[in-house]
């Protein structure tokens, strides 16, 4: 029999601990995001996968608020975060003190997710798109990597949500 472990057996860093501890080399950059489900969900990934902070850009929706903490189930008080209107300006910034920045989309040219092992070891930013428009055209632009998911069925894109966890693995696996 294999036992499935309790919540208090699973050995986690408490809040305080977690805020102190050196975190992987990861920003998170939300692109326009409108559901607030789906940035909670951010949130409690970026916690799991022990990023660096999360920037909110455009219209995406800031903590506190009651729908956000649905989802991220506390994790807006132990993940840093910061808000910006203009995300070009925050790619700008980003490059501009030797952060990687990675849109996650779908473009003409691409590095397939499996392949971002094989990516320099440096301090990456990862931009997340808008659920209906994705990643704006001028941050693609500007970006030194273009990600993309591989996908075999019918339909084009994933929750941006889903979309998250997967490639906050990725780059996570190359820490742990």
């Amino acid at each position: 029999m294999n036992r499935k472990l309790k919540l208090w057996e699973l050995d986690r860093v408490d809040e305080n601990t977690f805020r102190e501890q050196a975190k992987f080399p990861i920003i998170i950059v939300l692109n326009d995001i409108r559901s607030l489900n789906n940035i909670g969900s951010f949130f409690r990934t970026a916690d799991a996968f022990n990023v660096e902070k999360i920037i909110l850009c455009g219209i995406t929706a800031i903590p506190p608020h009651r729908d956000i903490h649905k989802t991220a189930l506390g994790a807006t008080e132990t993940v840093t975060w910061e808000h910006h209107t203009d995300i070009n300006e925050v790619v700008s910034n980003l490059k501009a003190n030797g952060v990687k920045v990675c849109s996650i989309e779908q473009a003409e040219k691409t590095v397939l997710l499996q392949e971002v092992a094989n990516l320099p070891n440096e301090k990456y930013a990862l931009v997340f798109g808008n659920e209906v428009d994705g990643v704006d055209q001028s941050v693609i632009d500007a970006s030194d990597y273009i990600l993309e998911i591989p996908q075999f069925g019918t339909k084009h894109s994933l929750n941006v949500s889903v979309c998250a966890g997967i490639v906050m693995w990725e780059f996570a696996k190359r820490y742990v």
